[in-house]
């Protein structure tokens, strides 16, 4: 019964290596996005649809019902996958990344989802720039430098695709998101400033689910956060039968 483990943007599957280490179990698996940091396969579109089919047969060749974790774009990819193969999944845990119709995409998804000032974002999205404005929401300086080392353009194309085919997710997806009924936990960071913690609240009662909120906490709680993550989730897994 794996654990899988799916990060978000402009994040790889480091991610998850602080919360890892705290973790007992070691039948965990980080799974890596195609294009970010991982390959393509031929003819990869990078929308939503395209990385939540890619997901589910991911999950699909480790043969058993697996504990998943999403985090940001992970969260929402969770939420689909939990949606529709509820018989791949045990247990659900998610945070920072709402499927959620009054959820309003922040300034710089926007700007990703417009064609043409996307592409003028990504050409000064630099390395340095990415490192240097990342702290600002929480991620740590020195993790800032390693993460924005690995956006490149492969990456930033995927994001383009992937941000403008979910204009409407919220819409599009919330309504199977409330048919889940596999346990759920909502980890989510209390000071995140691209989704604020309503949406952790409102998606703990629509799935009725448990909601962890990290105090202090920007958006990236599995770099922030990992001990009290690792152990958040273990408890949950623990109450599991």
């Amino acid at each position: 019964m794996p654990i899988v483990l799916v990060h978000g943007v402009p994040d790889t599957y480091r991610l998850w290596d602080p919360m890892r280490a705290h973790l007992s179990r070691r039948d965990v698996v980080a799974v890596a996005l195609p294009g970010f940091d991982a390959p393509l396969p031929a003819g990869f579109a990078a929308t939503k649809e395209a990385y939540v089919d890619w997901l589910v047969r991911e999950i699909a060749r480790l043969g058993a019902p697996v504990d998943l974790v999403g985090h940001d774009w992970g969260s929402l990819l969770v939420q689909r996958v939990v949606s529709i193969r509820p018989d791949l999944v045990r247990t659900w845990a998610c945070g920072d990344g709402p499927v959620d119709e009054e959820y309003v995409w922040h300034d710089l998804a926007q700007q990703w989802q417009t064609p043409g000032v996307g592409e003028q974002v990504m050409e000064a999205m630099t390395e340095d720039a990415l490192a240097e404005g990342l702290p600002a929401a929480g991620l740590p300086a020195d993790v800032a430098r390693e993460v924005a080392r690995h956006v490149d353009a492969t990456m930033k194309d995927c994001i383009l695709k992937l941000y403008r085919s979910a204009v409407r997710v919220g819409a599009e997806w919330q309504t199977d998101v409330g048919r889940v009924t596999r346990p759920a936990l909502i980890l989510w960071s209390k000071d995140d400033p691209y989704v604020e913690p309503r949406f952790a609240e409102r998606l703990a009662a629509r799935v009725r689910g448990e909601l962890v909120l990290f105090e202090g906490c920007g958006h990236w709680w599995p770099q922030e956060r990992p001990v009290e993550a690792a152990a958040a989730l273990e408890r949950f897994w623990a109450h599991q039968v």
